[in-house]
């Protein structure tokens, strides 16, 4: 649909229980959404890795995505490393995925636009 809110432009909302877990053909529809994004753990979880060319900048994207994080009350995994971050986002209180991941996924995507 063309009047869709982009997922970067959209906030996160609580979500507690199962009913909230995405099916299958919900997320074939939000994946696309975002770029080089995969599923992982048997589609419980998304994961993308952003690369920079020093420390300094991969430390700054994690402190600003610590920021959005915290702004949106949905908190990824993240593994650090000298030129890399490997972001992880699932919902645990829903047991997968849930649409705050996605939403929380295109904001990381926002930020090294």
């Amino acid at each position: 649909m063309a009047d869709r809110i982009p997922l970067a432009d959209t906030q996160c909302t609580p979500r507690r229980g199962h009913e909230h877990r995405l099916g299958e053909a919900r997320l074939r529809e939000l994946l696309p959404q975002l770029a080089d994004w995969s599923l992982i753990d048997n589609g419980h979880a998304i994961s993308k890795t952003f690369r920079f060319p020093d420390y300094y900048r991969t430390i700054a994207f994690v402190n600003a995505l610590a920021y959005i994080a915290n702004t949106q009350d949905h908190h990824p995994d993240l593994s650090v490393h000298y030129d890399r971050c490997v972001v992880q986002f699932s919902t645990h209180d829903v047991g997968g995925l849930s649409e705050n991941d996605f939403i929380c996924a295109a904001k990381a995507d926002a930020l090294i636009r």
